[in-house]
This record gives structure tokens, C-alpha cells and sequence, in this order.
């Protein structure tokens, strides 16, 4: 199958920190099909061996693979890449960019809008006025999807108005990580979990993205975002939807799209009283991470004199159904914290009566995803012989690189290849992401109204101390506290 595959923003870091990286280890594992064409666009006067030569320089500042390339190997790659220079308010530079694809009319175009969503309405309304909006045409968004739930509702009527919904591919690069793609194996292809999938069985579930930087030269960015819309309304949501989903009709994608949104709407609603509550916001100051001292978020660069925005959130919410009533879900994520770790854990409940010693600890399954995939599966087993059987914790462990060391595919590699062919499962549609703001905008509103400053947090702990009080009423802890 022949592709073109155009990337609207062809010098930003999205594009040469993860889409190159990504797409050269689709080239490498002879994954990327034959008969494509990658066309970087940006501002600024470039040739195809420039641009060629500014990649090959920028993966020598990530890690774009475990084995670097050979001078040889990345050549093959580069000969895939070309490089034309838009300004894309301009209407002559579209039909230009339409001349470059209709030089062979591929069997699928992607254009993948790797720029500040402030311009995803301009180039959205420019390719459908250029005519580059045919059926083997595809868009993919790049998050964050607006600001808001009006600006989200803004672009999507944007892209409505040039693209049909199964050709706008709203991309969250959580639902591309291997163990996410195993939460539907493990739940619907076995049948040993899913009939203790419900309330009967499990006591809470934890979901932790933590992250050990801080903003860096994002600042102003950042500042403008917060952790909230940063990462829960996109990530910490598709993974609490891809754990609390009924099962699906069918490997369908709008059937199995039909069931997170069930999910979200499902969610318990905050009001004044429970987002106050229910829900910690911190701000990091000055500590140590990695055994270094780092500033607080305050004194980052690009960030403005007493900001408010929060870089850490603690939430319960609960899913109002007949599966999960009465189940708290937490969610937790933050910048600054003592370890990058993102990691989903289901706490079962105990057993309904001990016989044993130390049966007091619960089963728990946990699935991790970053830096690491796989799962831990957390049991007791007897410890020694006598008629007073101790009980000790034991864990069957599943690491997804050792195991399927040789078949492994990056989150954003398995997103890009899925874009080309046109395959929707792991792609966020246009209800989705609407309602996801719909269940978080109460809270923006109150913060905004509240006009209170987060809790202070030392930059390497693991949050305000608010955070463990949250879960503590409950009678819960986190992971890392037991």
C-alpha cells in the first residue's frame, strides 16, 4: 500500500523527539509499508537534503532507537522524507502541497497536524478548500484538543465541516502502549478476570501517571494548561474508561469507542462541595530529584511570578453503574514527583473470612506502563508447614519487553502505522473527547472562581500530603505507601 504521510509542523520537537524516532523503527522492523513518502512542512526555506541532514543531527539527541542507526540504514530512511515550506494561511501554498500529492495519488494520505492546536481550524478549513479532503484522506490531531469544552466543541465543528468523524483521528499515545492495548486482551480474551471485573470483587482502583521532570522550557505553555487538562481529561480518562468499559459487541471500533463513552458519562459529576473534597491540586517547590537540587515551578523559565496552575492532581470519582456503584477510582499525576511511574493498580477485596495468618492483604493486580510494560499479579501463598499456616505475599510477573522482546512497537509507531491503514480502535472520537471537558470543566470553573493557590509539594516527594489523606478516608493507601 502506498502513503504519503504529511506532518504540519515538520520542526517541532513533537515531530523529531517521537514521530521520526517512531517512524524510523517502522522502517526498521519492516513494518512501514513499501511505496511511501514523508513530507515534513514548517516556515522556514529548507531543500529535502537539509531537512534530511537537520534529522539526522536531532537523533542524536533522543533515543531513536536502542541500536542507532548506521550512517547506511538511516540513508534508506531518508530517502523517505522530503520537505516544503507553507505558510499556512495562504491558499497557493495548499494547492502547492495538493501538486505534491496528486503527483501519484497514493492509496492513503495522512496529514498529521503536529502544531499548536490554535491552528488546527486554519489548516483543517485551508485542505478542505484545497480539495486535499477525499476518501483516502485521513487528519490525525495531536493533543491538547482545545482549552476547554468550547474550543474543543470549535475545532471538531472545524473538522466536521471538511472531514467525515472516521477520517479525524484524535490521538492520546496512552491508548498505543502495549499494556494498554492488553487491559481489552486481558479482560475480554480470558475468562479468568472478567468475571471478577465488578464491584463484587474489587474493593478501589488506583491510576498513577507520575512524572520526575518538571516543565522545562514549556513554562508558558504549561502555565497555561495545568495537570488537569494536561493529563486527566486526556490520558488518566482513557485509561479509566479502558478498565471500567462493558464488553464491546464486537472488535468494531465505534463498539468499542460506544462503550468508554458510556464510561465518561457514567462518571460521578462534581459539584462545589466535592470538587473541594474530592480533589488535591499541588504545585511543586524547590527539592531533589535524582540526588539534584531543581527548582521550584515558580522559578522555571517562562513561568510568570505567583502562578496558580496546578502540577499535580489527586482525584476520587466513582463510576455510576450497576458494575462499579460504590468503587472509588483515584487518579493521580503530577510533575516533580519521586519517580516517573505510570501504573494502574486494582486492588482486590480480602477474603470474606481469615483463616490463615497475615491474610489480612487483598490480591492486587498491577499494570504498568512506564518506563516498563508488563503486569504483577499479587497473591498469597503459605510460607512453611505446621498447624499455623503464615500466609506471605508472592507476585507472578509478566514483563511484556522480555516476553515479546522481538514483536515490540512504540506507542506512537503503533498510532502512526494504524493512521496509514486506517485503523480506527486506538483513536479517541469526537463524543469522547467532548465529554471527557464535560466531566472536568466543574472543576476549572470552581478553581477559577475559588482564586486559592494549590498545596505546596517538595519537588521528588510524591505529592502533597493532602494527596494520601484523600485516599486515607477511604482507608486506602497508595501503592508506594504499603
Amino acid at each position: 500500500m502506498s502513503f504519503d504521510l504529511v506532518l504540519f509542523g515538520g520542526t517541532g520537537d513533537l515531530t523529531w523527539r517521537k514521530l521520526m524516532p517512531a517512524l524510523f523503527q517502522a522502517f526498521r522492523h519492516g513494518k512501514l509499508p513499501a511505496g511511501g513518502r514523508i513530507l515534513a512542512i514548517a516556515r522556514d526555506e529548507r531543500s529535502d537534503a537539509e531537512y534530511r541532514e537537520y534529522i539526522r543531527q536531532r537523533f542524536g539527541d533522543v533515543d531513536a532507537a536502542k541500536q542507532p542507526p548506521s550512517p547506511e540504514e538511516f540513508d534508506r530512511f531518508a530517502a523517505l522524507l522530503h520537505y516544503q515550506r507553507m505558510d499556512l494561511s495562504q491558499p497557493e501554498h495548499y494547492a502547492k502541497l495538493r501538486a505534491w500529492v496528486e503527483q501519484r495519488g497514493a492509496d492513503s494520505v495522512v496529514f498529521f497536524l503536529a502544531t499548536s492546536p490554535h491552528l488546527f481550524t486554519q489548516i483543517c478549513t485551508q485542505l478542505g478548500a484545497a480539495g486535499l479532503n477525499g476518501d483516502t484522506v485521513r487528519v490525525v490531531l495531536e493533543k491538547p484538543l482545545g482549552h476547554d469544552l468550547a474550543s474543543a466543541q470549535e475545532i471538531n465543528r472545524a473538522v466536521r465541516a471538511v472531514f467525515r468523524e472516521d477520517q479525524a483521528l484524535r490521538i492520546d499515545h496512552y491508548l498505543g502502549k502495549p499494556s494498554v492495548q492488553n487491559l481489552s486482551a486481558l479482560r475480554f480474551g480470558n475468562a479468568l478476570f472478567e468475571p471478577l471485573w465488578r464491584r463484587e470483587s474489587i474493593a478501589n482502583i488506583q491510576i498513577t501517571l507520575a512524572e520526575s521532570i518538571g516543565v522545562g522550557t514549556r513554562g508558558d505553555f504549561y502555565d497555561r494548561t495545568g495537570a488537569l487538562r494536561d493529563m486527566v481529561q486526556n490520558h488518566a480518562l482513557q485509561l479509566l474508561t479502558m478498565i471500567a468499559m462493558e464488553p464491546p459487541s464486537s472488535t468494531d471500533a465505534d463498539a468499542n469507542r460506544d462503550e468508554k463513552l458510556k464510561v465518561l458519562r457514567s462518571l460521578k459529576p462534581f459539584t462545589e462541595v466535592t470538587v473541594a473534597q474530592d480533589i488535591v491540586r499541588g504545585q511543586y517547590r524547590a527539592g531533589n530529584c535524582a540526588g539534584q537540587p531543581v527548582p521550584g515551578y515558580v522559578d522555571e523559565v517562562r513561568v510568570p511570578a505567583g502562578s496558580t496552575t496546578e502540577t499535580f492532581v489527586a482525584l476520587r470519582t466513582e463510576v455510576q453503574n450497576w458494575r462499579w456503584a460504590g468503587v472509588p477510582f483515584y487518579i493521580r499525576t503530577g510533575k516533580r514527583l519521586a519517580q516517573h511511574d505510570a501504573h494502574i493498580v486494582v486492588n482486590f477485596r480480602p477474603v470474606p473470612h481469615a483463616i490463615f495468618s497475615g491474610a489480612s492483604r487483598a490480591n492486587k493486580l498491577v499494570i504498568n506502563l512506564q518506563p516498563s510494560d508488563g503486569l504483577e499479579l499479587h497473591l498469597l501463598a503459605a510460607k512453611g508447614a505446621g498447624q499455623r499456616e503464615l500466609l506471605t505475599p508472592v507476585s507472578l510477573d509478566l514483563d511484556f519487553d522480555k516476553a515479546f522482546a522481538t514483536e515490540r512497537v512504540g506507542a506512537y509507531e503503533r498510532l502512526l502505522l494504524d493512521a496509514i491503514a486506517g485503523r480506527l480502535h486506538l483513536f479517541v472520537r469526537s463524543d469522547e473527547q467532548e465529554q471527557a471537558w464535560r466531566w472536568v470543566e466543574p472543576v476549572l470553573h470552581h478553581w477559577a472562581r475559588d482564586g486559592s493557590a494549590p498545596r505546596p509539594y517538595a519537588a521528588g516527594s510524591w505529592g502533597p500530603p493532602a494527596a494520601s489523606a484523600l485516599v486515607a478516608r477511604d482507608g486506602v493507601m497508595w501503592a508506594e505507601e504499603e
